[in-house]
């Protein structure tokens, strides 16, 4: 739900997890416009009568107001705030059950090393924040028509609790093609310790799509790719249980349900 401005505050609720789409309204003479939302200035544009932009709520998010602040640049020069509240509202995440390969619960030095070399890698890729390409067009899911499942899940990996289920997990058969959500720039192509075959997709404004455990990868790093480009298919690499795809969003670092982006621009 949406309250307009009127010389106060937009109210914006959203789910523990989930990204939202702020809007400010034009007015006289406002040349560009930014939001600043945990410590990070994520920049807006404007689209016919409103500027607008895409922020993330984590997954882990206190439920309760937070603020945010609609930073206007006018042409003379002259700066003017808006406030914006995003009510953020708790979600109950289901507990997951998991059989996989032993290596891949009780990791032995070299593989532990590695696990978080990668990690390291990844969030630094994913603490970036572009705006030379941004989304232009809404959000789409990389296999069409298919539902996914175990975003936020608390996982339990051969009875041992691990890190909550960044992503949806979309079942289909190896070989099926994996589209790009969204245009952007391929940041990452290349098979990881835990996500096997794995790309990662810059779409700017700090929003990163993550594809993983492909059988086969067919873009690479520095590639700028389509909304609905192939970039993979479907596979069972890196720590799995089946064949399916792995889609994770990451926004402003936030780990949000990839498919609450479906449809934003």
């Amino acid at each position: 739900m949406v309250i307009p401005f009127l010389f106060a505050a937009a109210v914006y609720t959203a789910n523990q997890g989930s990204a939202v789409q702020v809007k400010v309204p034009n007015e006289p003479g406002l040349k560009s416009a930014q939001v600043i939302w945990q410590k990070k200035n994520v920049p807006a544009f404007r689209v016919d009568d409103v500027w607008t932009t895409i922020l993330g709520v984590d997954l882990d998010a206190k439920p309760g107001e937070h603020r945010a602040d609609a930073v206007l640049t006018m042409a003379d020069g002259h700066v003017e705030r808006r406030d914006i509240t995003i009510n953020v509202i708790a979600k109950k995440f289901p507990t997951s059950q998991l059989n996989v390969n032993e290596k891949f619960v009780e990791l032995n030095k070299a593989d532990l090393n590695r696990a978080h070399r990668e990690s390291k890698e990844t969030e630094a890729i994913t603490g970036h924040m572009t705006t030379d390409l941004v989304p232009d067009e809404p959000f789409t899911v990389p296999i069409p028509g298919i539902t996914g499942t175990n975003f936020g899940a608390r996982r339990i990996f051969n009875g041992e609790p691990r890190a909550p289920h960044s992503g949806a997990d979309l079942h289909a058969t190896a070989g099926t093609p994996v589209h790009a959500t969204n245009r952007g720039r391929v940041v990452l192509a290349k098979e990881l310790f835990f996500t096997g075959n794995t790309v990662i997709l810059d779409h700017g404004l700090g929003i990163y799509s993550l594809y993983a455990h492909l059988s086969r990868i067919e873009v690479t790093r520095g590639d700028i790719v389509k909304n609905g480009q192939i970039i993979g298919l479907v596979g069972a690499t890196g720590r799995v249980t089946a064949p399916h795809l792995h889609w994770g969003m990451r926004v402003q670092g936030a780990r949000v349900d990839p498919f609450s982006l479906v449809g934003l621009r």
